[in-house]
């Protein structure tokens, strides 16, 4: 149930002296004597290495509360039910912001690869041979096409839902791009742009994981597939907006993208727009 992006679990962390579970001194957990008082390191037995931790298992029914309110909210349209679904998808779902964000560690690190491929670009750096974003490959082809070649040059396909929505969350991010900035050249973007690519990769991604784990319950209780589209589209505007302000907060703050920070950068924005949905309260 975890994905393989995301890292083991910390060990537990040993108990502090005079802690009344604590080995006698002396004594280890083994039933062995610890080296005495000055003995040289040298004669110490290295330590055997931790056994690997095995991944946690997801609890059973670890969706039931978002269903249920995205249920409501897909036959009503009331959004309190749509934030409170959301409340707890975060909250039971994955656990809580911190693990949402570990969950979501492919969202981020996606992210840096396509800013920082589109960085390249921009900078007129040579592209590896064979890269889908040779400039020479790339010369005199449409729009279209330049996403196509961004998505394979960032995210491969490799059979996985999580890189279907990915590749097709790169592509609409950058079709939203070119709608925002109709004169914007793909292959040439500034700053500005190349963050607001992120951004909206960011939202579009994070939507379309909660569509997988909950976008059927939404179809099914709404009470028409066209109702069930329009509903879909309101929690992603939503979703869109939470990441949206996330990002402007963080800027706000004084943190920039950048190649070197744009992985932080994320999953700050992601902990942010956690946050608003884990802490709704209405």
């Amino acid at each position: 149930m975890v994905p393989p992006w995301v890292p083991p679990p910390m060990p537990p962390t040993p108990p502090e002296n005079g802690d009344n579970d604590s080995p006698a001194d002396g004594d280890n957990q083994d039933g062995q004597n610890t080296p005495e008082q000055g003995q040289p390191v040298s004669q110490i037995a290295p330590a055997e290495p931790a056994a690997p931790q095995p991944s946690p298992i997801a609890p059973a029914g670890r969706f039931r509360g978002a269903r249920s309110n995205l249920g409501r909210f897909a036959s009503s349209g009331d959004s309190r039910d749509m934030r409170r679904g959301l409340r707890h998808y975060v909250r039971s779902g994955y656990g809580g912001r911190g693990p949402a964000v570990g969950r979501f560690g492919g969202t981020a690190s996606t992210a840096g690869a396509l800013y920082g491929a589109l960085s390249n670009v921009a900078g007129g750096q040579p592209a590896a041979p064979g890269s889908p974003l040779d400039p020479v490959l790339l010369a005199g082809r449409s729009a279209r096409e330049v996403m196509d070649a961004v998505v394979e040059a960032v995210r491969p396909a490799d059979g996985t839902q999580d890189a279907e929505a990915s590749r097709a969350a790169i592509k609409n991010a950058l079709s939203e791009l070119l709608t925002m900035f109709p004169e914007a050249d793909l292959l040439k973007l500034s700053e500005d742009q190349r963050t607001f690519a992120i951004e909206r990769f960011v939202a579009i991604d994070v939507y379309r994981r909660l569509q997988l784990d909950l976008g059927k319950t939404i179809q099914d209780k709404a009470p028409t597939a066209t109702v069930g589209l329009a509903r879909l589209k309101e929690v992603k505007n939503y979703v869109k907006e939470t990441v949206a302000s996330a990002f402007r907060k963080l800027r706000a703050a004084g943190n920039q993208v950048t190649t070197a920070r744009v992985n932080e950068f994320v999953r700050s924005a992601l902990s942010e727009s956690f946050q608003v949905f884990e802490g709704y309260a209405g």
